[in-house]
């Protein structure tokens, strides 16, 4: 579990193919107090540690993962968001993030305002029906509040400076994918809705729950 607080930027330094999957070396500030077995937040899918060097560790990711993540589009030097898993005690800043990425979300567009920047993602069907205003949601493992929801599935969030300065948010394009994990409870509530007979089935984007 997760708390989406970035805890550093880190550095996709070796890619490397196996069967079904690739391998990813990443460096990272706090790589040397990881243990192989631990679970990182790599732009918000969880992935295991299957190995660590000075500075550096590495994770195996699987074919689903790459089906539904963008980890099959990271190069040598792209910058990734990185969370080590929460611990029992610790403070819980942001929501509960699973780390279970649902999709890929595509940047639509950029506005600044101010010292804020406005981001429109489009997002997969089955998030955008899970997500309401002011609710949660997890971008590249960023927990972030819902701005606003506009039709044809688009959500947009604003990020604060300390946001965009200490998270990849400030490499990202228009067209560029990002991973989106829906809110827990919303998930939770739209799957009890769903299997409660005679229930009338919500159509996406319902703005209250």
């Amino acid at each position: 579990m997760f708390t989406g607080i970035i805890e550093a930027v880190g550095e996709v330094v070796e890619t490397g193919r196996r069967p079904n999957g690739r391998t990813l070396e990443i460096a990272a500030p706090f790589a040397d107090r990881l243990t192989v077995g631990q679970s990182v937040a790599v732009d918000g899918a969880c992935l295991t540690v299957c190995a660590r060097q000075d500075g550096t560790f590495a994770v195996d990711v699987g074919a689903s993962t790459l089906e539904r993540t963008v980890a099959g589009d990271y190069g040598i030097g792209a910058p990734v968001n990185l969370e080590r898993a929460v611990k029992v005690g610790d403070r819980l800043d942001g929501h509960l993030v699973q780390g279970h990425v649902d999709g890929r979300a595509v940047l639509l567009d950029h506005l600044r305002l101010g010292d804020t920047r406005l981001l429109a993602f489009s997002l997969p069907e089955d998030v955008f029906a899970t997500t309401i205003p002011h609710g949660s949601i997890a971008l590249n493992g960023v927990s972030l509040t819902v701005n606003d929801l506009r039709e044809e599935f688009v959500c947009e969030v604003a990020i604060i400076p300390h946001s965009w300065s200490h998270t990849n948010f400030s490499s990202l394009r228009p067209g560029d994918a990002v991973n989106v994990e829906a809110d827990l409870v919303g998930r939770y509530v739209r799957r009890v809705l769903e299997s409660t007979p005679g229930e009338p089935r919500r159509s996406p984007g319902i703005h209250a729950v």
